[in-house]
């Protein structure tokens, strides 16, 4: 009877290790994205973690559904799983520009460490699950997991020295808050997917575009149609893509398998500050030598602009929903004691580097 049980105890744990959770991961980048190829990577890395008992199929932009439908696909359960930014819902709840790319540190100077710093450590975490809870109201776990940004300002075919060269172009920017931020100013700016932007500049629809930083940008080929590259872009100073989860899904998992896919967002979180810094370098020395692309500072003139009108259309959103003026409240509050610290820090690095570039 005692090696009958034995046999059984051990048939059980044998059922329960062989069993499997197998995810369909809808991205919203094309296979050739660095962004893409770190999704692959947290996928293999999920696998390992768990010996085998999660296994993620990622999938390219377009596999299931297109880059905007991310969302409710997920929510319905037509993937298992998403990558994207939040902004792409700022359409169905505004708050949702505040978490992915908030521009200009939504508008109070935050950069991309801070402003992960705000999500980790001062509340911002818990407001980004009451977005997906209460502001959309979707079946959905999210994770921020990839701080890949700041994205450039941009590709242009003449150059700028002034917002009102700028005035005289159609720009291509990121979708919902930010395209209001720009027309505040002014500016004549338009969305369209990544996938789009460069046929759009071929055809002339566009005279100018941004898309995520040197390496997926020569990707797609923007410098075969642009020559003019900005890189300080003041719209996406943090720029972070999201993992979203059928929470129908996540809730099954056991414990021990949601603090592998949560320990294994944080490795990636890491490698991507480290993959941003290595391929974006390298992929600007390449487009600088190889393709003749002219690198130029943002003109300074952008900047109290930009900050100004942020804070126009923040503030005038704040006042129509809530759960915006909530997210907002909480980010200034964490700036005003971030900023003051962070930027004195960060002028450390700016000093160092540009001496030594300028003594190279």
């Amino acid at each position: 009877m005692g090696a009958v049980a034995a046999m059984l105890v051990t048939a059980g744990g044998m059922a329960q290790a062989q069993q499997v959770t197998r995810m369909k991961i809808q991205t919203a980048v094309p296979t050739a994205s660095i962004y893409f190829d770190l999704m692959k990577r947290f996928g293999e890395r999920v696998d390992k973690m768990s010996n085998g008992r999660i296994k993620m199929e990622i999938l390219p932009d377009g596999a299931v559904v297109n880059a905007f439908e991310i969302l409710d696909a997920v929510d319905k359960g037509v993937v298992d799983g998403g990558f994207a930014w939040t902004h792409y819902w700022s359409g169905k709840n505004s708050a949702a520009a505040l978490f992915s790319n908030p521009a200009a540190g939504s508008g109070t100077g935050m950069d991309q460490i801070s402003h992960m710093a705000w999500l980790s450590q001062g509340g911002g975490n818990a407001l980004y699950e009451k977005l997906y809870e209460q502001g959309l109201k979707m079946n959905i776990k999210p994770f921020m997991m990839q701080p890949m940004g700041p994205d450039p300002f941009g590709w242009f075919k003449t150059p700028i020295n002034s917002i009102a060269d700028m005035k005289k172009m159609k720009y291509r920017s990121p979708p919902g808050l930010t395209g209001e931020v720009f027309k505040e100013m002014g500016i004549t700016a338009v969305a369209m997917p990544g996938g789009e932007i460069v046929p759009a500049a071929q055809r002339g629809v566009i005279d100018a575009a941004e898309w995520i930083g040197p390496a997926d940008d020569m990707i797609l080929g923007f410098h075969n149609v642009f020559k003019h590259y900005y890189l300080q872009g003041l719209h996406q100073s943090s720029d972070i893509g999201e993992i979203l989860i059928n929470k129908t899904v996540w809730n099954k998992l056991p414990a021990d398998l949601k603090a592998v896919v949560e320990g294994a967002v944080m490795a990636t979180i890491t490698e991507t500050y480290a993959f941003n810094v290595d391929r974006n370098a390298k992929a600007l020395e390449k487009l600088q030598k190889d393709h003749k692309v002219i690198v130029h500072d943002t003109p300074k003139e952008f900047f109290a602009a930009f900050l100004k009108a942020t804070n126009i259309v923040y503030d005038r959103e704040a006042a129509r929903n809530p759960l915006f003026k909530e997210v907002l409240e909480s980010q200034r509050a964490y700036a005003k004691v971030v900023v003051p610290y962070w930027t004195k820090i960060n002028g450390l690095y700016y000093g160092l580097g540009a001496e030594a570039v300028a003594h190279k």
